[in-house]
């Protein structure tokens, strides 16, 4: 099937909430202007961040994040924040996850 194209990709899931320590976030961003390109063009070089998704109403992307520590943590949030075209975002740190 990989060789006929059926099958494209492979996916591995790890089990959700395997490092209790592991801190995760969501961020909401906002750009400036026509500046959505280049600033998905920085944020996708950065390891920290897992998915990257384009969305509409107030906040333009909205970014997952992993980080092994809040010091770490603390420090991706500002190296983002840096970004030229990032005019605004906010942060929720995920507590709890329960499945549906």
């Amino acid at each position: 099937m990989e060789a006929t194209s059926i099958i494209t990709d492979y996916t591995v899931r790890i089990k959700p909430n395997l490092n209790p320590q592991l801190i995760q976030a969501w961020m909401s961003i906002m750009v400036e202007g026509n500046k959505a390109q280049a600033v998905i063009k920085e944020l996708r070089l950065d390891p920290a961040i897992q998915t990257l998704h384009t969305t509409n109403g107030k906040w333009d992307l909205l970014v997952e994040i992993q980080s092994d520590n809040l010091v770490n943590f603390d420090l991706i949030l500002s190296r983002i924040r840096s970004i030229s075209g990032i005019y605004n975002s906010e942060t929720n740190i995920l507590l709890s996850t329960y499945k549906i």
